[in-house]
């Protein structure tokens, strides 16, 4: 999987239990492409900060993931909705096919 993407689904799934200050930094490197320069002068913080900042998030975040495994369950179900939908179009079962696109759509 692309690095962008596991970090964004990692963001996703456990964002919330980074702190307010975790989250600012790492939503504006990872997510808004801000550089460590820019990101460390609004802060007041040195580039070094906010670059140890990022890599202890991804640590953190991983961690958890490690642990819990909500990221790849959601991978697995998505693929395995994805499998119904396929077959549905194949079988021509087009309540199916509706209930799992709709099903992809929420995830």
């Amino acid at each position: 999987m692309e690095k962008f993407v596991e970090q964004a689904l990692l963001y996703d799934f456990y964002g919330e239990l980074l702190t307010e200050r975790q989250r600012q930094v790492y939503e504006s490197v990872v997510l808004e492409d801000y550089s460590l320069s820019e990101v460390a002068e609004e802060l007041e913080i040195s580039r070094q900060g906010v670059h140890d900042m990022i890599k202890r998030c991804n640590h953190i975040l991983e961690g958890y993931e490690e642990k819990l495994h909500l990221v790849e369950k959601f991978l697995n179900i998505r693929r395995q909705v994805q499998k119904i939908h396929d077959l549905a179009g194949r079988y021509q079962d087009g309540e199916i096919a509706a209930i799992s696109k709709e099903i992809l759509e929420e995830l």
